[in-house]
C-alpha cells in the first residue's frame, strides 16, 4: 500500500509539474502575442509612445485634433474635449476640460482616458504624464503638418485609411482652385486673422491656401506665419481685397489711412461670420471648406483685372 501511495503521489506531482510547465509556456505565448500586436507612434516631441492596443477612450485638447479624429470616423472614442472644440456639433455635448494651457487635470484623470491628444505644451504634458496618463503631442500648423498629423492620429487609433482621407481633402482644395476664373488669379489679398492687426502671411496654412488659389498674399513669408502689423503696412501694400472675420471687422475702415486702400475704397471686403471664420483659422480637415469659402469670396469680390503695383 505504501508503494502504491508513493507511486500515486509521484504521478500526481509529475502531472502538476507538466501542467505548470504548460501554463508557463502559455503565458509566454500570450505575452509574445501581445507584444506582436503592440505598436509605437513618435509624436511632435520626438517621444515614442507605445500602445498595446488601439485606445478606446480619448481626450482631445486641441480643436484641430478633435476634428481630425472625427474626420477619421472615430468621434465615438472621444470622452472629453477642450473648451474650444465645437465641431462636429456632437462634441459640444462631451465634458469640456479647459484648454491646452489651463486644462482641468482632475476632470481629465477622472475620465480614465487611454490617451490624451494635445499640442506640445510642455508643462501640461509633464503634469498629465506624472499622473500616469499616456500623452501624444501633435500640433498642425501647415498643410504638411495637417497631413502628417492625420496619419499619426490614424496610426494611434489603428485607422488604416487615413492617407485616403487626406488625399480627398487635398483634392477638394485643388478643386476650389480650379473653380476660379483666370481673371481673379492676380488679386492681391490681405487676410486679417484678428485685430492687432495680425495677418496671415505666405508661410501660414492660410497663406498656403491663398497660394494654391493662385492669388497674391501681400504678407511675405519672411514676416513669419502670423505677424503683428503696423496698420500703415497694409495702407502701403494697398490690397485689392481683404478677408476678415466679423469680430475683427469692426472699425476696420476707420483705421488711419485705410480709406485710401483699394479694397476698402471699392468695398472689396469679405467679412466672414464667426462660424466661417473659425473654419478658416483652424488647421485641420476642414481646410477644404476654408478653400471653398476663400474661392467664393474671390469670385464675388475680386476685381476682374490685375492691379499689381497699384498705389493708394
Amino acid at each position: 500500500m505504501n508503494l502504491a501511495r508513493r507511486s500515486s503521489a509521484l504521478s500526481e506531482r509529475w502531472h502538476q509539474g507538466r501542467l505548470g510547465l504548460w501554463l508557463r509556456v502559455l503565458a509566454l505565448m500570450l505575452a509574445g502575442l501581445s507584444a506582436a500586436h503592440a505598436y509605437e507612434v513618435v509624436d511632435d516631441r520626438g517621444v515614442t509612445v507605445t500602445f498595446a492596443q488601439p485606445p478606446q477612450r480619448v481626450v482631445s485638447l486641441l480643436p484641430s485634433l478633435t476634428e481630425t479624429l472625427c474626420e477619421l470616423g472615430q468621434c465615438a472614442r472621444l470622452v472629453g474635449v477642450d473648451r474650444y472644440s465645437d465641431f462636429p456639433a456632437g462634441v459640444q455635448k462631451l465634458p469640456q476640460l479647459g484648454g491646452g494651457l489651463d486644462p482641468d487635470i482632475e476632470a481629465i484623470v477622472a475620465l480614465r482616458p487611454d490617451v490624451v491628444l494635445m499640442a506640445n505644451t510642455p508643462r501640461t504634458v509633464q503634469m498629465l504624464q506624472s499622473l500616469g496618463l499616456k500623452v501624444v503631442a501633435l500640433e498642425p500648423k501647415t498643410y504638411a503638418d495637417v497631413q502628417r498629423v492625420m496619419l499619426k492620429v490614424g496610426a494611434v487609433l489603428g485607422v488604416p485609411d487615413a492617407a485616403n482621407i487626406w488625399r480627398a481633402i487635398d483634392a477638394a482644395v485643388s478643386a476650389a482652385a480650379q473653380s476660379l476664373p483666370a481673371s481673379v488669379k492676380a488679386t492681391r489679398v490681405y487676410f486679417e486673422v484678428n485685430q492687432g492687426p495680425y495677418g496671415a502671411s505666405e508661410s501660414s496654412f492660410i497663406g498656403e491656401t491663398l497660394t494654391r488659389l493662385g492669388v497674391k498674399n501681400i504678407l511675405s513669408a519672411k514676416l513669419g506665419p502670423f505677424p503683428k502689423l503696423n496698420p500703415e503696412y497694409v495702407v502701403r501694400a494697398n490690397p485689392d481685397l481683404i478677408m476678415v472675420g466679423e469680430r475683427s471687422a469692426d472699425g476696420l475702415a476707420q483705421r488711419p489711412g485705410w480709406q485710401r486702400v483699394r479694397a476698402v475704397r471699392e468695398q472689396r471686403l469679405c467679412i466672414f461670420p464667426a462660424a466661417q471664420a473659425s473654419i478658416l483659422v483652424r488647421p485641420g480637415p476642414r481646410m477644404r471648406v476654408g478653400a471653398r469659402l476663400m474661392a467664393q469670396c474671390l469670385i464675388d469680390k475680386a476685381p476682374r483685372t490685375s492691379s499689381a503695383g497699384a498705389q493708394p
